[in-house]
């Protein structure tokens, strides 16, 4: 009698055939209803960065997978000033950008980045967390924005290349580079310096260069672009805290429903804690920490 070899290949053909019908029936469900773009121009491991994926892994998981946000790092979607540009047009979904960027757009923003406003770090938060921070979280919609939550960004500094600056005489001459900001830049003149508006990316190369004689940032971002490396004298003169802010593109939020423009909220909210604790572990890392060439205060 011969023996029905088939049934048994049949029964495992069966299995295999079964088990790929279930792996892309969980595949088509898994697929979002939306699929958002996130910029932001710090590199990966910067606090603010882990701060998008974080929000971007609690949009996903309370939304069951409907939207999905794609992070953007290390200024891949262009400098802070294009995104916003793009931003207001539906080209770009989402970002966290600096409000010196913002205040280009929204002239008002400025009063939130007066040098030396801030007696400390937690005045700043004080004053952001109030009903003054709710309020200039609605003030972008007029630019075809929406204010999510606020993200911490330290407290600002001087470096330099050549000599340390220990006075504001010892400004005089010197090419400090801002950022692309109006008021940076008058700030810096009214201490007597020369404002060179660069972009972030390209402070290493202009630092390197000799274009400029120092630039001014929060300590994070001086490590981070190894910035230290071409100017090793940082004075910790704290002339401003700028607040960052989390936004979304009006287009973008037009597209959701009010259940889902809940979610994005409550998620952006919940996102910048997280951030303020990485903000927070990462400067006390300098306490801890040495770079492979010390800078000077």
């Amino acid at each position: 009698m011969k023996k029905k070899w088939w049934i048994p290949a049949f029964a495992a053909a069966a299995a295999v055939a079964a088990a790929v019908f279930w792996h892309f029936r969980g595949t088509v469900a898994a697929v979002p209803e939306f699929v958002f773009n996130y910029a932001e121009n710090q590199s990966e491991d910067y606090p603010t960065t882990q701060g998008a994926y974080y929000f971007a892994d609690l949009v996903k998981e309370r939304t069951q997978g409907r939207i999905e946000i794609l992070i953007h790092s290390g200024a891949q979607l262009g400098p802070e000033s294009e995104v916003l540009k793009q931003m207001r047009y539906g080209g770009v979904d989402f970002a966290r950008v600096s409000i010196s960027q913002l205040a280009e757009l929204v002239p008002d923003m400025n009063l939130l980045q007066l040098p030396y406003l801030y007696r400390d770090e937690d005045h700043m938060w004080r004053v952001l967390d109030s009903e003054i921070g709710a309020h200039f979280l609605e003030i972008p919609a007029d630019s075809e924005l929406i204010g999510l939550s606020w993200y911490g960004a330290g407290v600002r500094n001087f470096y330099t290349i050549d000599k340390p600056i220990t006075c504001l005489e010892d400004l005089q001459g010197m090419v400090i580079r801002v950022q692309e900001s109006a008021l940076m830049s008058d700030m810096v003149e009214a201490m007597g310096a020369t404002a060179a508006r660069v972009p972030y990316g390209d402070v290493y190369s202009v630092l390197e260069q000799g274009a400029v004689d120092g630039a001014e940032n929060n300590w994070p971002s001086y490590a981070s672009m190894r910035h230290y490396e071409v100017a090793k004298y940082y004075t910790l003169d704290e002339h401003a805290r700028v607040p960052e802010m989390q936004i979304i593109s009006q287009h973008t939020w037009d597209k959701l429903s009010a259940e889902d423009q809940e979610i994005i909220r409550a998620c952006a909210q919940e996102s910048a804690l997280f951030e303020r604790r990485l903000w927070d572990e990462r400067v006390s890392e300098r306490a801890r920490r040495r770079w492979p060439q010390e800078p000077r205060s």
